[in-house]
């Protein structure tokens, strides 16, 4: 069952509605008091609108595999939780959930009964909540539905501005936007319950984690990881990646194999971004003990490469990666011993590599100042525009279709099917 769009858009909003309202009554019987537990100000939780959409468009295959289904759900919700959890302390070095006093927690983000809660409720959503709410949808004027979507999209837009700006304390910049926000507040506390109050106090009385956390919240401000550095790091990640495949193919397959992601140059995106990630999400917790950052990489690792495996193959039409034929893989996408070399990448890479990259990165910018730096990220962002557009053109070209635009001209004369199969040999349909 494919969606469109404006089914997706939709799919986003009652997700995150219907999820508001779980998660705010069941805290309502919890404190016998109305706590509104989105972030935003209007009657959403948009992490889980997020979730849903994220299970709902890379997870399709696997409707008819009841276990596989689950476990998939399990293992992307978590990662998404995790990931979420330390951004969201990322922004102000507060904690907005905690797990630490339940049993088979992991970082006081995730636990093993919200993982298995997860799996249960994506199992539900992608199998039988998708269709039961399109269903509604569709019964709208079809002029309606997209009167709708776009409604929606204006507001939560809105709204999810005028909470950063508050979070940030920059309502100076916008202030319609503010004044605009406040009036939704008022709005979702009307129909919720008779709760008043600004948003940070809201956020502080929904999450006493944070209000614990306030007077230590300059404690850990120190060190950063600048947007410069992770751009470094994605570079250094990227040519590292391809170099390990490329020995590893030669290893074990015997022949010198291109795993470049990009048709100039020898960087793996895919290594490349997760390092990056890997780097933002980890580098405050480099300190801790190997087995912490292991399970961690195995888990992100396994759900990142899965997701990466889906969005290639609907974007461009091609699998560049297939595991189907080794034990313990789940649709070909991943395998339990790659999530393994996931987690023991992670731990070297923070442990060992990490420190090294920091240190040889700084004796450049100190050397080179931003010049190098403005000037490779310009070549990788043409060498991703051009390599996208190659890949575009080599499934049209696949599939009979004739160059009609001048750049699909370009790309059959600089990238004809020969020059694709030797940068992506294991590209298939």
């Amino acid at each position: 069952m494919s969606q469109t769009f404006y089914d997706i858009i939709i799919l986003f909003f009652a997700y995150s509605f219907l999820a508001w309202l779980a998660e705010t009554s069941v805290a309502a019987i919890k404190s016998k008091d109305f706590r509104n537990r989105g972030f935003a100000s209007g009657p959403f939780c948009f992490i889980y609108g997020f979730t849903g959409v994220l299970l709902t468009v890379f997870l399709q295959e696997l409707r008819e595999d009841a276990f596989f289904l689950f476990l998939g759900s399990a293992a992307v919700a978590t990662a998404i939780e995790w990931f979420t959890g330390k951004a969201l302390e990322g922004m102000n070095q507060k904690r907005w959930w905690d797990y630490s006093g339940k049993k088979w927690n992991f970082d006081g983000y995730i636990c093993l009964q919200y993982s298995v809660l997860w799996g249960i409720a994506g199992f539900l959503a992608v199998k039988y909540g998708n269709g039961f709410l399109l269903a509604l949808y569709h019964l709208l004027p079809a002029m309606v539905e997209k009167a709708v979507v776009w409604g929606l999209t204006a507001v939560g837009l809105l709204d999810l501005a005028g909470t950063l700006m508050s979070v940030y304390h920059i309502e100076e910049k916008l202030p319609r936007v503010i004044r605009w926000n406040r009036r939704l507040q008022k709005w979702t506390i009307r129909f919720a319950a008779n709760l008043s109050g600004r948003i940070e106090n809201r956020i502080k009385k929904a999450y006493p984690s944070i209000a614990r956390e306030e007077a230590d919240a300059g404690e850990k401000a120190g060190e950063k990881c600048s947007i410069t550095q992770l751009f470094w790091l994605f570079l250094i990640g990227a040519f590292v990646g391809d170099a390990v495949e490329t020995l590893f193919c030669r290893i074990t397959v015997g022949v010198w194999m291109s795993r470049s992601s990009l048709v100039w140059g020898h960087f793996s995106v895919v290594w490349g971004l997760a390092i990056a990630l890997v780097t933002a999400l980890l580098y405050r917790s480099k300190d801790k003990q190997e087995f912490h950052i292991f399970w961690i990489g195995t888990l992100l690792g396994g759900a990142y490469e899965y997701i990466c495996s889906v969005f290639t193959e609907l974007v461009f039409g091609k699998v560049f990666w297939d595991y189907s034929g080794m034990p313990f893989n789940l649709g070909g996408r991943i395998n339990l011993l790659y999530c393994f070399f996931w987690g023991i990448a992670a731990v070297v890479w923070m442990k060992i590599l990490y420190p090294k990259a920091i240190a040889l990165i700084h004796m450049i910018l100190k050397k080179t100042g931003r010049v190098l730096t403005l000037l490779l990220a310009v070549f990788i962002a043409v060498d991703v525009c051009v390599s996208i557009l190659a890949l575009v053109r080599y499934d049209s070209r696949g599939n009979g279709e004739e160059a009609v635009y001048k750049w699909e001209q370009v790309m059959d004369q600089y990238f004809d099917d020969g020059k694709m199969q030797q940068i992506y040999p294991n590209a298939m349909n």
